[in-house]
């Protein structure tokens, strides 16, 4: 009893010191978990106005109607303060930030559309010529080739740089700035001679180099040997800049990876000199990787001098195949449209490409870039890939600049239908779930594009429109009856479904890993037992002759994180079947080349 008192005591005292504004505070009635959202918003106006647009986005989700006048003003205040960040950025000379704003603006028809756009082509043209005044060649090129591609460039924004690729000796890249300004006005005859001509393969193979990455010494069942990862790269600059494929240098820059690693080149056969690079950027997304090697290289390839080549166009590989420096090889464009990387779709073609010759540069007859040698099947003799010159252009800046190249993601899997790209799945904690984007609806444009392409093709265009945003911009999505959503991107995940995987339901994920999905049985107990709602067509799922309306029991879910991929095993009553009860196991990776 006296220990009850002297707490009750001491309890009563330490009440009687709490001031009178603090016990105010506390009979206070709690604030709404609107006034919170608002809060937030208000917060984020001033210093991050594109963040507060998101979450104005969000807000408008999760109450309609709510606050519209108080919201409206706020928007509004947002707007403006990116206005106000973009000029800031204009006078800084920070163009390419001033341009990340003018898209953000333009996205979300906060801006006359076209007047944005010809901000933006000022922007990088600006930016082309502070770089060409440094002396940074190749950003330069890549910053007037994007202005270009907005508004044609006058003859005296374009001639600066043509001047400079011949005095430079990049004949391709001199080549593209004459075709824009040919006939336009003088330009002395040298210039015009040295652009119209060839290079020639045994010119090429100058600026083609064989990358090792020493990984030191691995031991199999008690031997050691030494382990070496073998690629190509060819020179993009006259600075020394090489690029290859980041499979090639991952074990560099992947803080995965445990143990030694050192990267180097090679100019000549295996008595030549090994030179050391070091890694400048990557983008894991496109399997690209930029290098750097103290040295001045005797051919440069253009970057901005790219081709789309027709299927069945001619085309030569070069390459270090098993280590057999500056092999040339020669076949045609055998399929455009391939979907083996994260984002858009690659090139198949015939010529010889063997291990080692990933990283090195196909080219068309003219020398023009057509893509970069990534992968060979080795089960299937002859099936050989490159990724599209034009991702490598579009990617190069951002590993100039950042060192790791950082991709828009939104968070959604889709599925091309009949009626177009069906949203299949929106994975958690996500812009698009954020927005609660709803799932089942179809995509009818982004930022205002209506997007279009051949069957099979409409996934890939839909990246595209994103693919030349950076993170942190805001994205106008358009679903099919009306419905708009505001979303400010995040970075993409290495893997974006590993994300999900981890913070999502078994049943779920059935959709975007599968093409899977479900819907619970009615009448059923067990938690695990579902129907079929719907299979994705070209899926894993249709692969296995799965149909509407099947009862499924879902026995398990094993992610293998390290290899990537997803097994789930199931027991079916296929319709096809009569339903005759069948166990399954379905297998999918996790890198998805379905998502957005």
């Amino acid at each position: 009893m006296t220990l009850i008192k002297y707490t009750i005591v001491a309890v009563l005292s330490l009440a009687a010191c709490i001031s009178p504004s603090v016990k105010e505070e506390r009979l206070a009635p709690r604030k709404p978990t609107v006034e919170f959202r608002l809060d937030n918003i208000k917060e984020a106006v001033s210093e991050e106005p594109i963040k507060a647009i998101h979450l104005i986005g969000m807000f408008e989700a999760s109450y309609p109607g709510a606050k519209a006048e108080e919201i409206a003003v706020i928007k509004e205040t947002a707007i403006e303060n990116m206005k106000a960040l973009k000029e800031k950025a204009v006078l800084e000379k920070r163009f390419d930030d001033a341009a990340s704003i003018a898209r953000s603006l333009a996205n979300i028809g906060a801006a006359n559309t076209g007047a944005e756009a010809d901000r933006e082509t000022e922007f990088l043209l600006a930016d082309a010529k502070e770089q060409l005044a440094q002396g940074n060649d190749l950003a330069a090129f890549l910053s007037a080739v994007h202005a270009n591609s907005f508004k044609p460039l006058s003859f005296a924004d374009a001639l600066p740089f043509l001047e400079r690729a011949v005095a430079i000796g990049q004949r391709r890249t001199a080549a593209f700035f004459l075709s824009i300004i040919d006939g336009q006005g003088y330009i002395a005859p040298q210039i015009t001679e040295y652009a119209r001509g060839q290079d020639l393969p045994r010119d090429m193979v100058k600026g083609v180099a064989t990358v090792l990455v020493d990984q030191g010494v691995k031991i199999e069942k008690g031997r050691a040997f030494p382990a070496t990862m073998l690629g190509s790269a060819f020179f993009v600059d006259a600075d020394g800049y090489l690029v290859t494929n980041y499979h090639v240098i991952s074990s560099e820059v992947d803080p995965e990876y445990e143990g030694y690693s050192r990267a180097y080149i090679r100019m000549g056969g295996a008595s030549s000199p090994r030179l050391p690079v070091k890694v400048v950027g990557y983008d894991r997304a496109l399997d690209l990787a930029l290098l750097k090697a103290e040295m001045a290289p005797e051919y440069v390839f253009s970057v901005v001098d790219w081709i789309v080549p027709s299927v069945g166009d001619s085309i030569i590989a070069i390459g270090s195949p098993a280590g057999l420096e500056k092999t040339v090889t020669q076949g045609i464009v055998s399929a455009l449209g391939r979907r083996f990387l994260q984002i858009g779709d690659v090139i198949q073609i015939d010529a010889a490409i063997n291990h080692g010759n990933s990283g090195g540069p196909v080219v068309d007859r003219q020398g023009r870039l057509v893509g970069i040698a990534f992968a060979a099947a080795d089960m299937y003799q002859g099936l050989n890939f490159a990724i599209p010159s034009e991702r490598l252009a579009a990617a190069l800046p951002a590993m100039l600049k950042d060192g790791k190249a950082e991709r828009p993601w939104l968070g959604l899997t889709l599925s091309e239908t009949s009626a177009g790209a069906e949203i299949i799945y929106v994975a958690p904690f996500t812009p698009a779930a954020d927005a609660q984007v709803l799932e089942g609806s179809v995509i009818a444009s982004v930022n205002y594009k209506k997007v279009t392409a051949n069957p099979g093709g409409l996934i890939p265009a839909l990246q595209d429109v994103l693919f030349s945003t950076k993170p942190k911009e805001l994205v106008s999505l358009e679903t099919i009856g009306g419905k708009i959503y505001t979303l400010m991107s995040t970075s993409r995940p290495n893997v974006p479904l590993l994300d999900a995987v981890k913070k999502d339901s078994r049943e779920r994920l059935t959709a975007p890993l599968f093409g899977l999905i479900l819907s619970p049985s009615l009448g059923k107990s067990p938690s695990s037992v579902y129907r079929v709602k719907k299979v994705v067509r070209g899926s894993i799922a249709d692969d296995a002759g799965l149909s509407a309306n099947d009862p499924i029991t879902i026995r398990g879910l094993r992610i293998v994180e390290k290899e990537g991929f997803a097994l789930l095993d199931i027991e079916v009553k296929k319709r096809r079947m009569g339903y005759l009860e069948t166990s399954m196991r379905l297998p999918a990776y996790l890198d998805s080349p379905d998502t957005l």
